[in-house]
Order: structure tokens, then C-alpha cells, then sequence
């Protein structure tokens, strides 16, 4: 079985309950969304990379830390990581899949990173068929139900700086409706690709997290490296 791979690289993991982990992160090409502020449209938007067999892959991977993101694009759309997480946790390996929750696999997992899409990122430009693919798609409860109920999880929102409060809402709802679920975080995440509006962005999310019991999730990368490919 085969994976176009847009890159795979060891770096810091820059987000959520596992920040601040030395990761390699294989990111694999294609995507069901077309997020309007998506940092990764060559994985995406554009798919780019090579075909890979799993065992070219595995054979790069080797050597690398204990800990393994399968990230995006949307990396459960494929029949083909199924094999590859058993075969990462075959040779003792971390799992954490980055995911929008839009599509539900039985596969080894020690965290699925799940980021379900707000109405903020809804593309701009695009044709209107892929906007109504995309706001038909981005919030699919059921694969999402399955994905809080069965594994451990935890939920990363991002927040626009133009649309806080109807952000905000719109995560109390998505919630309600996930209830009850399996014991999970909640993280909120700033849009930003920069340093300085990251930690705006930081800032402007603190109250909403202290008011509401989520946690604040940095985006470590933006700040150790900027926005760039391969970190």
C-alpha cells in the first residue's frame, strides 16, 4: 500500500498536551476541506510528494524519536495508514494522529489530536461547489462522536481573531452536542502564522479560557522557527 507523503521531518511538537516533545511528524498529502487558513495547502489544497510504499517510508523512519505525528492534509481519508500505525506501534512507537474528525478508523492510536473546523474557516475564492463540500463536511458528528468515545483525545479549536464570540459559541455548541462523551481537553489555538499574532492572539484567548475551563494552547513552532516548512 502506498502514500503520497508531502514531507516527513523531526522537529519540536509545537501544540497541544504533548508541546515541547522532539516528534517526527509524516505528513501526508490530500485533504477532504479547504480550510480558508490553512498553513499546509501543499498538503492540501495542492497536494505534492512523493508516492511512497510503507516500507520506504518505515525505512526513513527508522532511527527517529519515540514520538510520531501522522498529520496532514487529513491523514485517516487513507486505507494505507492503517498498516502504517500498526506498524509504528509494532516497533514501540508513539502515535499521535492529527486529524479534523470528518472521518472515523479503528487504528492504534495513543492520541488523536482532533481539530474540528469552525465556521472561520470557510475558503474564500474557491469554486461554490468546494464551499459547500467543505461546510457540509468540516463538523461530521458522527465519525466525531466515534473519535471522543474510543480514544484518547483531545480537542483543538482555532480561533479567528475577527470572529472570537461567534467562535466561541460555536464551540460551546459543537460540545453540547458531543455530550456525553469520553473525558477529553478542550484547547484553543489563536489563527496566526506570525509572532506577533500569535501572542495577540494568546492574550486575547486567556479570559475565554479561564471563563469557560479550556485550556490555552500555544503554537511553539510559530515561535521557534516562524512559519515555515519542516518544523
Amino acid at each position: 500500500m502506498n502514500l503520497r507523503i508531502a514531507e516527513i521531518f523531526t522537529s519540536i511538537q509545537g501544540e497541544g498536551l504533548l508541546i515541547g516533545v522532539p516528534s517526527t511528524f509524516i505528513r501526508v498529502s490530500g485533504c477532504n476541506l479547504r480550510c480558508d487558513w490553512c498553513d499546509t495547502k501543499y498538503a492540501s489544497w495542492h497536494p505534492e510528494g512523493p508516492v511512497m510504499s510503507l516500507e520506504d517510508i518505515l525505512d526513513q523512519v527508522s532511527d527517529r524519536p519515540e514520538h510520531f505525528v501522522l498529520t496532514g492534509g487529513e491523514p485517516m481519508l487513507f486505507d494505507a495508514i492503517e498498516p502504517l500505525c500498526q506498524a509504528l506501534k509494532a516497533r514501540g512507537k508513539h502515535i499521535t494522529i492529527e486529524t479534523a474528525g470528518t472521518v472515523w478508523r479503528d487504528v492504534p492510536c495513543d492520541l488523536m489530536s482532533i481539530s474540528p473546523k469552525l465556521a472561520n474557516s470557510a475558503p474564500k475564492g474557491l469554486s461554490d461547489e468546494w464551499l459547500h463540500r467543505h461546510e457540509t463536511t468540516r463538523q461530521d458528528l458522527a465519525p466525531l462522536k466515534q473519535l471522543v468515545a474510543n480514544y484518547d483525545h483531545q480537542l483543538k479549536f482555532v480561533v479567528s481573531k475577527n470572529s472570537v464570540e461567534s467562535d466561541t459559541e460555536e464551540i460551546r455548541c459543537l460540545l453540547h452536542k458531543l455530550e456525553p462523551r469520553k473525558p477529553g481537553p478542550v484547547l484553543l489555538m489563536p489563527e496566526s502564522t506570525t509572532e506577533e499574532g500569535h501572542r495577540e492572539g494568546l492574550k486575547r484567548l486567556s479570559p475565554i479560557c479561564l471563563s469557560n475551563g479550556w485550556r490555552l494552547s500555544p503554537r511553539l513552532h510559530i515561535e521557534l522557527f516562524g512559519n515555515t516548512r519542516g518544523t
